[in-house]
């Protein structure tokens, strides 16, 4: 038989291309599944304790116990915690769901987080859907922290990182109070919380990572990750003083900005949707948040190479 070495090294570079593509990139369509079941009228918009909180639960925790690699730092992957919401009602055993993957060569920690609840069933719109799904706020951000620990299960990050889904994030942070109080390391030991909430879409094609007017040494690093990529990444919306414009505190990394724990968080500009029955999966835009979580996992491939170098 003729040996043709230029059809094998050419055969041999495409495997190479393709290898390294998928290197780069997430599960599109494990995110897509993940985000269109979580935000599905079955869950009834996963209010803290409801019978939609468990079954996300169960599905959240399904998903990332499959994952190769993954550790569990509290017991059965569940830190409970308890507290009082506004109305004074008691709620016990909310839950955060935590999966580990050690780091190579660091023993710094890369916390990733994004709430899993949302505000469940309230009053009815124009149509009668009384079912508030919460796909964008906060589907969106739990699918991409599975599709991002189903990544890293593969590919071992330098730095260790934890996986987070929180609980009860509508009800003042909680979950993220929780977490930073019982945290299992020194909380010196975190290198960044990287937080995501409402990342599905934006009719600009904008996704915002907030955060570097109180980290600046990050910004330099996203924006060379992030440069000639679609969504494009802006920076912004920290600014003090600047009341609802500043989302320093407007969501879980609000609690460890209190613990002067550096973060950054992705997420968009409010939309028509937001807190309203509207927000559901038919109402997010694939292409965008595909395009998103894969700029967010560049963000944290680049974090974790050049924040190992010093």
């Amino acid at each position: 038989m003729h040996f043709n070495f230029n059809k094998v090294l050419f055969l041999f570079i495409g495997l190479l291309i393709s290898t390294f593509s998928f290197s780069q990139s997430i599960n599109s369509d494990a995110l897509l599944k993940h985000i269109e079941f979580l935000s599905s009228d079955e869950l009834a918009g996963r209010k803290p304790l409801s019978a939609g909180s468990m079954e996300a639960r169960k599905y959240i925790l399904d998903q990332l116990t499959n994952y190769d690699n993954v550790e569990a730092l509290y017991p059965d992957y569940i830190q409970r915690f308890s507290f009082t919401g506004r109305n004074r009602q008691k709620y016990e055993d909310a839950a955060n769901l935590v999966a580990f993957i050690a780091g190579s060569g660091s023993r710094k920690v890369i916390v990733l987080t994004a709430h899993y609840d949302h505000v469940g069933v309230g009053k009815p719109n124009a149509e009668g859907d009384s079912i508030y799904n919460g796909a964008d706020d906060n589907a969106s951000g739990t699918a991409a922290l599975l599709t991002l620990a189903e990544y890293f299960s593969k590919n071992r990050p330098f730095h260790s990182m934890m996986f987070v889904a929180l609980d009860a994030e509508e009800m003042g942070l909680r979950g993220a109070k929780a977490l930073v109080e019982d945290f299992p390391y020194p909380l010196e030991q975190i290198l960044l919380n990287v937080n995501m909430d409402m990342i599905s879409r934006s009719d600009k094609n904008e996704l915002y990572a907030s955060g570097t007017y109180h980290n600046p040494q990050f910004k330099p690093i996203l924006e060379k990750a992030a440069q000639g990529y679609s969504p494009t990444l802006l920076f912004g919306h920290d600014l003090p003083g600047t009341g609802s414009d500043d989302w320093t505190n407007s969501s879980d990394h609000g609690a460890f900005y209190a613990k002067k724990v550096p973060h950054l968080y992705f997420g968009v500009e409010d939309h028509k949707d937001y807190h309203k029955p509207s927000d559901e999966f038919e109402n997010i835009q694939p292409e965008f948040y595909k395009g998103a979580v894969n700029l967010i996992l560049k963000c944290i491939l680049a974090l974790d190479s050049e924040l190992s170098e010093k």
